[in-house]
């Protein structure tokens, strides 16, 4: 499976409403990492948050 976003590409995410709370918004994809079952996995940084997060492909879209 092929991941769909770039390292240093903006994409906006979309927090689910089943894991724990999270700020939608824009981010910049830090890192590929393996896909989880059939959805690819994404490290991803907002300028306003101090850390880092784990996103699903089906979590973000083009920024």
């Amino acid at each position: 499976m092929k991941h769909k976003y770039l390292i240093g590409e903006a994409v906006y995410f979309t927090a689910s409403n089943v894991a724990r709370p999270a700020a939608s918004g824009t981010y910049e994809v830090i890192q590929l990492l393996p896909t989880d079952g059939d959805d690819c996995q994404y490290r991803i940084k907002s300028s306003i948050e101090a850390f880092e997060r784990v996103a699903k492909e089906s979590q973000l879209a083009a920024g």
